[in-house]
């Protein structure tokens, strides 16, 4: 360890979102890193280098913006996390080489950057980082050494510690060469007179969790200790370690919790080695494991001792926490089949004069969750089609999530401000449950999707009532993937949990609504039958009005989520999209037509691709198929249960014969280095 005393490479970063002292709080996505060597022997300093960062959301807030003066189209055009740190472990290598030396450490302005964004960006992005990233020096702690009457080392700020040994800021304009040139400052001044300090002391990042036992008698620091909630049920203590990646679990310092019938609960009790790295814990309340946001509250070494130390594995009661961490209390989703204990759906008829305003917002409810069963084949008539059906790409819609159960149309307007003026018409689609009832889901189409993006930043964790809602910027085509039982948050689209990913459902032919044929009010509420489907074609074939039938173990068979439209009042039923088996006249409409034909399949073959590089993206699958007129909606990314990409992708080809023709000519050809697996799927 003494030769990494020999050179200090000065180590600065930027994220998409906080940065300074809250950097890594939200989760957000490393987008700058800027470095330059200094040999402590010497006292020289080498080449300042700067490179931006892709991140797989190039999504900024004003903060960043204003900070970093960086743009998304700058970041575009940069190479991903895994690219950039070769690139800096390779030109600092080659510079210690030149200056004769064999070993580094990293110097960092405070414990964020490596801690709170590296090691947990890296861990859900499956990179494995290089070794010098597990040890560094943090030059607040050393300048204290130095210099104790500065102030406490959680105060000190770059600016406060130039100043208080009267050195003059460098005035670079660029957000990153101006934080490392005033470290190299520093760092220099520290080495000469009258100092003469000495960079011994490293940090470490421990490498894996250690498991260990627990005495009832062991002491526990309650300034060490946290309770995570929202934990998968089948998560292990290696999985709350992962989520942790960065800080450093005491041994054998995490506790899972226990129902009354000894199974977990989701929910965790987590030492840590001291009370900054517990600090820096709680910063990550509401960070994602896979799909799921985890909270986190402070909790006491008692707490900690009641479950590891064996006394009954019980879960206890959450203590109050302070008022900086609480959260509204919101009640989990019920699966189906089980007494919701939501509000009824509050009556949608309203006075005239809001009457007119709300339905220039609201379009049909949806409803996302798996029905029952329908008899085994159902004749399903098709009315004009919901402006919401038709999906695309462009990122012009939000999505509401955590709203308080009794939130009205009213209530998301209110919440969304100046911003409803941007709203589309009909473009608020409020997501119901089986029972009919708000989900606390909705989404709403906006003009553009610079308003979207302006909607998700302004009015993110924004509070309704007594909740705080997050939203999120999305596609209609991400829309009706959520809806199909997907995930979307920030940290991107995760697939529906099925064996095979929920392809689109085919077309369904139509046939012009007529008066006769108009739903009544009662069969507006009928069990949902149809996934979100296509935009229905009108058929060509017969001038005669046509009906699809529809057979569910087609959809059964894929674990989809069930998705229809449901209008309300004051809505039209021209709105309506789908409909279950027609009650009344419309059941007796529908018995007079003749019976068609199952309608064929889609065209194409689907080729199932193995053994990815975990940072391939759709454009390197894109070049890999290379001759093949492929477009981007042509490949599907496949995640794992963590929503980490599992390294494998689907890939619709437009005939059996391309489809085939590709497998015998690329199977096995390396990508990234990593040889691909090519098959046919069924």
């Amino acid at each position: 360890m003494a030769s990494h005393s020999d050179t200090l490479v000065v180590f600065f970063g930027a994220t998409a979102g906080a940065n300074g002292g809250k950097l890594g709080s939200d989760e957000r996505e490393l987008i700058l890193l800027v470095w330059q060597i200094v040999d402590l022997h010497e006292n020289k300093v080498g080449k300042l280098q700067r490179t931006l960062v892709q991140p797989d959301s190039v999504d900024l807030s004003e903060q960043c913006k204003e900070e970093t003066g960086l743009t998304a189209e700058e970041l575009c055009k940069a190479e991903p996390l895994e690219s950039v740190l070769q690139q800096f472990h390779q030109s600092v290598s080659a510079e210690l080489k030149s200056l004769g030396r064999s070993s580094y450490t990293l110097c960092v302005d405070g414990p964020q950057l490596i801690r709170q964004v590296l090691h947990p960006e890296a861990s859900k992005k499956n990179l494995v980082l290089p070794e010098c990233f597990y040890t560094f020096v943090d030059l607040k702690k050393e300048f204290h050494k130095c210099c104790p009457n500065a102030g406490p080392v959680k105060d000190l700020t770059l600016t406060s510690m130039l100043e208080y040994v009267c050195i003059p800021a460098a005035v670079e304009q660029e957000a990153g060469l101006r934080e490392v040139k005033n470290m190299v400052l520093l760092i220099l001044h520290l080495l000469a007179e009258p100092y003469n300090h000495k960079f011994s002391t490293f940090e470490t990042v421990n490498y894996k969790f250690e498991s260990g036992a627990c005495s009832k008698t062991e002491a526990v620091d309650s300034e060490t200790v946290i309770r995570a909630r929202g934990l998968p049920w089948q998560s292990s203590d290696q999985d709350i370690a992962r989520f942790f990646k960065g800080l450093n679990i005491a041994k054998g310092g995490v506790a899972l919790c226990l129902n009354a019938q000894g199974r977990r609960n989701g929910e965790a009790l987590v030492r840590f080695i001291n009370s900054e790295h517990r600090d820096m814990a709680l910063d990550r309340h509401k960070h994602h494991m896979g799909n799921r946001y985890i909270e986190v509250y402070k909790a006491t070494g008692e707490e900690f001792l009641k479950i590891a130390g064996g006394r009954g594995g019980n879960s206890i009661p959450l203590p109050s926490c302070p008022p900086a961490l609480a959260r509204p209390q919101r009640k989990r989703a019920v699966p189906s089949g089980r007494k919701m204990g939501q509000q009824p759906l509050k009556s949608l008829t309203l006075p005239s004069h809001t009457a007119g305003v709300l339905n220039r917002y609201m379009s049909a409810p949806l409803i996302s969750t798996l029905p029952p069963p329908p008899p085994p084949m159902v004749s399903v008539p098709v009315l004009a089609t919901s402006p919401f059906i038709t999906t695309g790409s462009t990122r012009d819609c939000i999505r509401l999530r955590g709203l308080p159960y009794t939130a009205a149309i009213e209530d998301i307007l209110e919440f969304m401000g100046e911003h409803t003026i941007d709203i589309k018409p009909h473009g608020v689609h409020m997501v119901l449950n089986q029972q009919g009832r708000p989900s606390g889901d909705a989404f709403i189409q906006m003009k553009s999707a610079d308003r979207a993006f302006m909607v998700a930043q302004k009015c993110h964790k924004k509070m309704m009532k007594d909740r705080y809602v997050e939203v999120f910027q999305c596609s209609t085509e991400e829309m009706s993937f959520v809806l199909m039982g997907g995930t979307l948050n920030r940290s991107g689209l995760s697939p529906p949990p099925c064996k095979l990913p929920c392809l689109s459902p085919p077309t369904y032919a139509a046939f012009p609504a007529s008066p006769a044929m108009l739903p009544t009010e009662a069969a507006l509420y009928q069990p949902p039958l149809l996934a979100t489907p296509r935009t229905p074609q009108a058929p060509t074939h017969s001038p005669a009005p046509a009906l699809a039938y529809y057979s569910p173990q087609l959809y059964m068979n894929m674990n989809m989520s069930y998705t229809a439209y449901y209008p309300s009042p004051p809505v039209s039923p021209s709105t309506v999209s789908y409909f279950a088996a027609p009650p009344g006249s419309v059941a007796a409409a529908v018995a007079a037509q003749p019976t068609p034909a199952i309608l064929p399949p889609q065209p194409g073959a689907l080729v199932r691709m193995q053994g990815l590089p975990y940072n391939a993206g759709v454009k390197d699958i894109l070049s890999f198929f290379q001759g093949y007129q492929l477009q981007a909606d042509s490949v599907l990314m496949l995640y794992n249960w963590s929503g980490q990409r599992s390294g494998e992708a689907l890939v619709t080809f437009p005939s059996e014969k391309a489809a085939r023709r590709a497998i015998a000519e690329c199977s096995n050809i390396p990508l990234s280095g990593h040889p691909i697996r090519l098959a046919c799927c069924e």
